[in-house]
């Protein structure tokens, strides 16, 4: 249908054109269905709307369709008479439902407006992440809208992992995620042949409602909870991490060659002479950057050479969807999800020593200040001359051990070369201002069985720093790159402090005679200077830990904002491609952009949305490992008393982390004392209030282990004199 053909009804479509370009038969725009239906002031029919509208015959069905799927998106609604209506014409609201453990939950609206309370009775209709229509009737005993729940648009949940519970004849599963507050019923056809207590795959064949709760039936049983590695099979199934490839992926995988292509050399800079070497630690097995540095004139060369991914995984192919969907690879202690096949990750992909390798080259120039004066980016060809280890790298830098042969005697100047850079690039960040908060990472060791043995802390040395460093310099050049030359691209984005985070962290430093600089606008160097004049003090840690939860989450984003955090005005992720979607989709931007054209994925905003996404269920998934795997250590010390530092403070008690096994566990208000605490949100406190005991985030105390449950992922504490 041409423009030509439409009725003047129609060509007043404000969004017509947009139309046009989408479908070849193009139908009024929901934009203008929604304007017209509010100009009505009414409830309108199906067979008025399609006349004010002017739908042909032949459009009825399509039409249907289109007002269908809003519906879906709660931008229209039905009233009992059939009549379309608008949503907020009715005083509802549509979002997505947030379930609490406790029974309870909340309406996140799709607006953004202020979240709803839905009591336990309301909660029984829905399960986490479903989407609904909600009518506010007032608010609850803290102030808050609360809403009744009107209809269901969207239910979330197909399948869940549980653990089997029998009772009096009756299988139920209990969700690994608690924030599905229902348990699920097994009809009775549905988990034959199953044991109390073991894990499974429940999938949902009749969804709850006021009436009933949901009934489903068992389609997987993953074994035991003590089984080796169940943590990690119930991590993938609770946050729905894609973990097996599809096939048509692992087609397209096995398909590549075997070796490097000379064929694929041109139109590449031949670096294979540079002297490249990756630096990773002990167990890494996809080594996606390698590095070289040597002085020149004033300055310093730093050539960073990035796996070419890009190369192999092209646009719109299975491997790219995969890698879309999975938008990053997962690390579990002794496992991992790549985002790619291992033909890819670990091979032709992974910078192995040795051999030729594609790659994305920042070939940079810094001057004596630290200061990046010029760069360029190039397709390479070249082979990493060693593979180096962060520990190995840094005995040989640290004079704590000695090169054995004459292949470490070579690299040695190269390392050295490297090293002086760093200490000139860190100047340069002190110069900056970046924030360098100080955290303990920790290992888990594990024995032949596969049961955890110990957890220890990671020690970072320089020579972690040094590739840190270097990765960040690359960084920068990719969004410089990019950003002068207008190309859409995905910012690594790390807003300030919102005005109420930073009001509060202000009250908090106030009471410790202290504060921060920078007014209503703090910068990152705000943050630094506060964080160098603290780093004495006996209550450094403290004060470290609310300034740091003050500060908003990266993200990834099409509005570069800056980053905060590093004190960036522009930075991007381009350093690893094999383990990175947003790295991978910044390579084929610079790719695009060396050639003088544009490249599109598709809606930038909504693909950075969905990495950041896939990025916090990643960091969901681990720690529900971790801390499954840390219940695990701590259930043979039960009785034992620790020493620890309380590192959080809330409603409900404190939480204290250990000193030596780097573990986390609560001690409930109700095990601090015989009287009435108050919490006090400000001050990260709790308060008795006959006594004026007073529980603050960073105070030391000791702690008894009372429990370590597995299915609940628990570890309690009590005072040790409570006791």
């Amino acid at each position: 249908m041409s423009i030509i053909e439409l009725s003047p009804v129609r060509r007043r479509d404000p969004f017509l054109e947009r139309e046009r370009k989408r479908y070849e038969k193009p139908l009024p725009s929901r934009e203008y269905v929604l304007q017209m239906l509010e100009a009505q002031g009414k409830p309108v029919s199906f067979e008025d709307l399609c006349e004010l509208l002017e739908i042909r015959q032949e459009e009825l069905d399509t039409f249907q369709r289109r007002l269908r799927a809003m519906e879906g998106e709660a931008q229209l609604l039905r009233n009992r008479k059939g009549s379309f209506i608008l949503p907020e014409r009715a005083s509802l609201i549509a979002g997505r439902v947030e379930g609490h453990p406790d029974g309870y939950g909340f309406l996140i609206p799709d607006d953004g407006s202020e979240d709803l309370s839905l009591e336990a009775r309301q909660m029984q209709k829905v399960l986490h992440r479903d989407r609904a229509l909600v009518r506010v009737v007032g608010v609850d005993r803290r102030g808050r809208r609360e809403g009744v729940i009107v209809e269901v648009l969207e239910r979330a949940n197909s399948r869940v992992v549980g653990r089997v519970v029998i009772e009096h004849g009756i299988t139920f599963v209990v969700p690994e995620n608690r924030r599905i507050n229902q348990d699920i019923l097994i009809a009775p056809d549905g988990g034959s042949m199953v044991g109390a207590g073991e894990v499974v795959t429940v999938e949902i064949i009749e969804q709850p409602n006021r009436h009933s709760k949901p009934i489903g039936r068992i389609v997987e049983v993953l074994g035991n909870y003590a089984d080796p590695g169940m943590e990690i099979e119930i991590a993938l199934r609770k946050h729905e991490l894609p973990f097996e490839f599809s096939a048509s992926a692992l087609a397209e995988a096995a398909a590549l060659p075997e070796a490097l292509d000379p064929r694929h050399w041109q139109g590449r800079a031949d670096l294979r002479a540079l002297p490249l070497v990756t630096i990773d630690g002990e167990t890494a097995r996809d080594f996606d950057d390698a590095v070289f540095a040597e002085q020149a004139d004033a300055g310093w060369r730093l050539v960073v050479a990035i796996a070419d991914v890009s190369h192999y995984v092209a646009p719109g192919t299975a491997l790219d969807r995969e890698a879309r969907a999975r938008g990053n690879s997962v690390y579990f202690p002794r496992r991992v999800i790549p985002m790619l096949p291992e033909k890819l990750s670990n091979g032709l992909c992974s910078l192995n020593p040795g051999v030729d390798r594609l790659a994305m080259v920042c070939d940079m120039e810094i001057d004596s200040h630290g200061e990046i004066t010029a760069y360029r980016f190039y397709p390479a060809v070249f082979c990493s001359h060693a593979r180096l280890t962060y520990d190995q790298v840094w005995s040989w830098l640290a004079g704590t051990a000695q090169v054995t042969n004459e292949a470490e005697r070579a690299l040695l100047p190269r390392l050295q070369a490297l090293y002086a850079l760093f200490k000139v690039l860190c100047e340069a960040r002190s110069k900056r201002g970046a924030i360098d908060f100080e955290t303990i990472e920790t290992v888990m060791l594990f024995n032949e069985h596969g049961k955890i043995e110990n957890i220890v802390p990671l020690r970072r040395n320089d020579a972690h720093r040094l590739i840190e460093e270097c990765m960040l310099a690359a960084n920068v050049c990719a969004s410089d790159f990019l950003q002068r030359r207008r190309h859409p691209c995905l910012y690594r984005i790390h807003e300030g402090p919102t005005p109420e985070r930073l009001e509060a962290l202000r009250n908090f430093l106030r009471e410790f005679g202290i504060g921060l600089g920078g007014g209503d606008d703090p910068k990152a160097k705000d943050y630094a200077r506060l964080l160098d004049s603290i780093r004495d003090r006996p209550d450094a840690q403290l004060l470290q830990t609310v300034m740091l939860r003050s500060l908003r989450q990266a993200l990834y984003s099409p509005d570069n904002v800056g980053h905060f955090g590093l004190s960036y005005e522009h930075y991007t992720h381009f350093t690893s491609p094999i383990r990175r979607y947003p790295d991978l989709l910044v390579h084929r931007s610079i790719k695009a952009a060396l050639g003088g054209t544009h490249y599109t994925p598709g809606d930038w905003e909504e693909i950075g949305l969905h990495c950041s996404m896939t990025e916090r269920r990643a960091d969901e998934a681990t720690r529900d490992v971790g801390n499954w795997l840390k219940c695990y250590y701590m259930r043979d010390r039960i009785g034992e008393v620790f020493a620890g530092t309380i590192a959080a403070v809330v409603p409900f008690g404190i939480f204290v982390a250990l000193d030596q096994v780097y573990v986390e566990g609560l001690v409930h208000v109700s095990e601090l004392g015989e009287e009435y605490f108050q919490y006090d949100q400000v001050k990260h406190q709790m308060l008795g209030e006959r006594t004026g005991r007073r529980y603050r985030l960073g105070d030391r105390l000791q702690v008894k282990l009372v429990r370590a449950d597995l299915e609940t992922g628990r570890i309690d504490f009590v005072l040790p004199d409570a006791s």
